[in-house]
């Protein structure tokens, strides 16, 4: 296992997630991560939480240069309403500036985010495509998570000018989902978060969470520490 990797935080996260009751978290984190209030707290027909699920190929006829699959780190679903969300998940390495088959030439963007923000809305149904059937397109949402916030690409693609702008091929999008749909937690929302409706858990749960928040402090620090960064005292008990 590389030091740099979040495999390891992207298992003990997500499996916290598979036990607790839905109806108190997951609203509650997407609204935070989106900065908007995007989404109310219900009960979640046919949740799935898949992990490093492997895509199906970008549609070539809609690229300019070879693209293999995207691995997701987890992606999360739901049908009330049709919802798909995306979870990048970083530790100590960035997001890939470029994907290998890209030369540059093009003067579209193959960064990470961008990449999975079009295999998103690819699998969504947010492009057209000559079907004997229209299939209304699902709700979409990608979140990027890693020990802090503010990821230039995140900013930069909350513009949805901007994802159009990046996406080869834009006239045959549909439209977009409805904005905000690109967002970003660090591991001290997703602590404050947890902890601030601990209560509505019952006493299982929330040593579960005493548990993630504790294992996610502790990954926080280490990783300000890899950067040369001081330790800030957070404290995942205080709400932020």
């Amino acid at each position: 296992m590389r030091p740099t990797s979040e495999d390891v935080i992207t298992g003990h996260l997500f499996q916290a997630l598979r036990i607790l009751n839905p109806h108190w978290c997951w609203a509650d984190m997407l609204n935070q991560a989106l900065g908007a209030v995007r989404f109310r707290r219900q009960i979640y027909r046919k949740l799935k939480i898949e992990l490093w699920g492997n895509r199906p190929y970008f549609p070539r006829e809609l690229l300019p240069w070879p693209e293999g699959s995207t691995q997701v780190d987890a992606t999360v679903s739901w049908e009330n309403p049709p919802t798909t969300v995306f979870f990048e998940m970083k530790y100590l390495s960035d997001l890939s500036p470029k994907t290998s088959g890209d030369n540059g030439e093009h003067g579209f963007p193959s960064d990470q985010l961008i990449r999975n923000i079009r295999v998103g809305l690819w699998e969504c149904n947010w492009f057209h495509f000559d079907r004997l059937f229209e299939i209304k397109p699902r709700d979409f949402v990608v979140i990027v998570v890693g020990p802090e916030r503010g990821h230039p690409l995140v900013r930069k693609y909350r513009d949805p000018a901007k994802v159009r702008a990046s996406i080869p091929r834009n006239e045959r999008l549909l439209g977009l989902p409805k904005s905000p749909f690109i967002g970003e937690l660090s591991f001290a929302d997703i602590t404050g978060t947890l902890r601030r409706q601990q209560k509505w858990f019952n006493r299982a749960e929330r040593q579960v969470i005493d548990d993630v928040a504790e294992y996610l402090d502790f990954k926080r620090g280490t990783a300000r520490s890899h950067r040369g960064l001081p330790d800030d005292g957070f404290d995942p008990r205080v709400p932020g």
